[in-house]
């Protein structure tokens, strides 16, 4: 019996695998006896999008950093390096004429027996607390004024008139001030005479010296604060205010419970700054009292500038700003350690 060799085209598809039948339809295959090799797929080139971003970044950083550099020169050579100048000139005596001589901690042990320097440590002190807390409450008692239903002309004519003593040199008022409040010739006596009342010596009587100066800062001081806690307020969902209404929170009650809660980080931010600023206190009782009468006014800075300036030792001078520079600094980090327990922040 004779073997029949029978062609592939007659054999049906079906008997023959679908490996060993070429696909003519299929572009991608290829002829198993073909001598061309396969092409292999170039890799990818990562598209110019993607490498942009990166020189985009390089180009924000830089830029970011020439707006920061004067910015961050200014802090390091005009308060940097002085903070760490007069901790070093602390340690010597040094009167700008003669060399300076190492003293080690002798202007330190000089500072803490002078009965001038701690009297001004005390004063300072006492007028922080008074000056911050009458500032702060007629600052935020004005602002809850200005909150409530007025035309807006009016509310920006206030704004600027509490704000404009801010923008006035310090001793510049103080001189007015000082002629206000003379008790001799001063308007402010005139005006209390016309009721019968009688001279008040505001500048020349221990208690009344000090009043007058906190008088006298807080007047020039109060606008900041003001517009921080009109900032503040303006934060505050009204929503939230007209929900205290329907559960029947009213006047006094709302403030407390809703108000000053919500305001409590502006609150910190401008009772840091104030007492900040008030611990640095010189123009007003340097031009209004020169300290006096006796040294019922005479602050810290006025210390340091009568040691450096009048005497000129520079070294006590240094050891008295080194000692008020930890004093602020002290103060600052309690106000942020109790800011954890009465901030709130939404």
């Amino acid at each position: 019996m004779t073997n029949t060799q029978v062609p592939n085209s007659q054999v049906p598809n079906s008997q023959v695998p679908n490996s060993q039948v070429p696909n003519s339809q299929d572009p991608n295959s290829q002829d198993p006896n073909s001598q061309v090799p396969a092409v292999r797929p170039r890799p990818a080139t990562p598209p110019a999008a993607a490498v942009r971003p990166s020189v985009r970044d390089r180009g924000t950083r830089l830029l970011a950093a020439l707006f920061l550099a004067p910015t961050v020169v200014g802090i390091v050579v005009f308060t940097v390096v002085p903070i760490i100048g007069s901790i070093v000139l602390s340690l010597f005596h040094w009167n700008v004429i003669d060399p300076p001589r190492f003293a080690g901690g002798a202007n330190y042990r000089t500072t803490f027996t002078d009965s001038t320097v701690l009297v001004s440590f005390r004063n300072t002190l006492l007028f922080m607390v008074l000056a911050v807390a009458l500032q702060l409450l007629i600052a935020l008692t004005l602002a809850l004024a200005l909150n409530g239903r007025m035309p807006v002309w009016l509310r920006s004519v206030f704004r600027s008139a509490f704000f404009f003593p801010l923008i006035l040199s310090a001793a510049s008022i103080s001189v007015v001030m000082k002629y206000l409040f003379n008790q001799d010739f001063g308007v402010v006596n005139w005006l209390i005479g016309l009721v019968g009342v009688a001279p008040v010596p505001w500048l020349t009587s221990e208690h009344a010296a000090m009043a007058t100066v906190i008088l006298v800062y807080v007047w020039q001081q109060f606008g900041f604060s003001f517009l921080l806690f009109v900032g503040g307020l303006n934060n505050i969902p009204k929503e939230i205010h007209e929900a205290a209404a329907l559960d029947g929170a009213t006047g006094l009650r709302k403030h407390l419970g809703i108000t000053l809660p919500l305001l409590s980080p502006t609150l910190l931010v401008a009772s840091v700054v104030g007492i900040i600023n008030a611990l640095q206190v010189f123009e007003q009782p340097y031009v209004l009292t020169d300290g006096g009468p006796g040294d019922a006014t005479r602050t810290v800075v006025m210390v340091i500038y009568e040691r450096a300036f009048e005497q000129l030792d520079f070294g006590e001078a240094s050891a008295v700003g080194v000692l008020l520079f930890v004093l602020i600094m002290a103060v600052t980090a309690l106000q942020f350690r109790l800011s954890r327990r009465f901030v709130h922040y939404q």
